[in-house]
């Protein structure tokens, strides 16, 4: 059977719209198509930082590695092993500071790696990690689909840069935003979502 992966990464817990949008989206992808659900959690779980070890380590052969610099590999390679065994990916964020959450950055430097997850040739930079669909799910307080703010949106633009960059090009966006209007407008987002949702679970 194959896999959805869920990639979530709000530090708000069970407040967090984009991981609730994301997770309802990765449950009906998988019942639509006879799927599992994978979920990691960079909120509750966070990944660390890439620091010396680990990018030291990531460029060695396995048998010049210390043992430190093993472990750090060993833990970059099982997001990788998880990336590529999924064939559907739906990643939750919410818009902060007009990009994505740290840890959401954490777990893209871990996954992306040269000679891995994409390669350099003579005709440029390939993506080794193809035929699969990605679901990015943003939350915002403000509006940033379109309209004036939507050039502060970096998020979505990067996701679908560095994404491409790995060979994931098939990418769809569920925007839920508008959530610091009040009620009425959370509810309205919130809708939309759940429309948005059902309309991708029945295209899968």
């Amino acid at each position: 059977m194959s896999n959805i992966l869920l990639v979530t990464s709000s530090p708000r817990g069970d407040e967090s719209v984009s991981t609730k949008v994301a997770t309802d989206l990765a449950a009906a992808l998988a019942a639509s198509a006879g799927k599992t659900v994978v979920a990691r959690d960079l909120g509750q779980n966070p990944i660390a930082h890439l620091d010396t070890v680990t990018t030291s380590a990531i460029r060695k052969a396995p048998a010049d590695r210390s043992p430190e610099e093993a472990a750090a590999a060993a833990a970059s390679d099982a997001l990788v092993a998880e990336l590529f065994a999924a064939d559907s990916i739906v990643i939750a964020t919410g818009l902060i500071n007009f990009n994505i959450y740290s840890g959401l950055k954490s777990w893209i430097d871990n996954i992306a790696r040269a000679g891995v997850t994409f390669r350099y040739t003579a005709e440029g930079p390939e993506g080794l990690v193809t035929d699969k669909k990605v679901y990015i799910v943003l939350a915002s307080a403000g509006v940033y689909s379109d309209g004036p703010a939507a050039p502060l949106n970096h998020a979505v633009p990067y996701l679908k840069t560095v994404l491409g960059f790995l060979g994931m090009k098939n990418v769809e966006v569920v925007y839920v935003e508008g959530l610091a209007f009040g009620p009425d407008a959370v509810a309205k987002a919130l809708a939309s979502a759940e429309s948005r949702t059902k309309e991708l679970a029945l295209a899968a």
